[in-house]
């Protein structure tokens, strides 16, 4: 796998899942407002933008896994770090979701 493949590959999971990290910030605010049904569509949302992003996880896994030799880059590094925050985020955003439920 060449540069520009791993650099197209990493940037598609930063963009799915900085597209789920805006849209479980916006659930917080959905969720203070009290309008519980759309903050829990928009949690759905979210996570369907993290398949994204997850996606494109593993194809990369699969072509290492097939045989592709693939140089992680720093770019790279920085891609799964932002999937996985996104991912605990949301995961702490549903925990949110249902604590505002039952004070709400």
């Amino acid at each position: 796998m060449n540069t520009e493949e791993l650099q197209v590959a990493a940037f598609e999971i930063i963009l799915n899942s900085g597209n789920a990290r805006t849209i479980v910030h916006e659930s917080f605010d959905t969720m203070r407002a009290g309008n519980y049904d759309l903050a829990e569509k928009q949690l759905e949302e979210a996570n369907e933008e993290m398949l994204k992003a997850h996606q494109a996880q593993t194809d990369l896994l699969q072509k290492y896994a097939g045989g592709t030799e693939i140089k992680i880059e720093i770019i790279m590094v920085h891609a799964q770090d932002h999937l996985m925050t996104t991912m605990t985020l949301r995961e702490v955003a549903l925990e949110m979701l249902e604590l505002y439920k039952k004070i709400g």
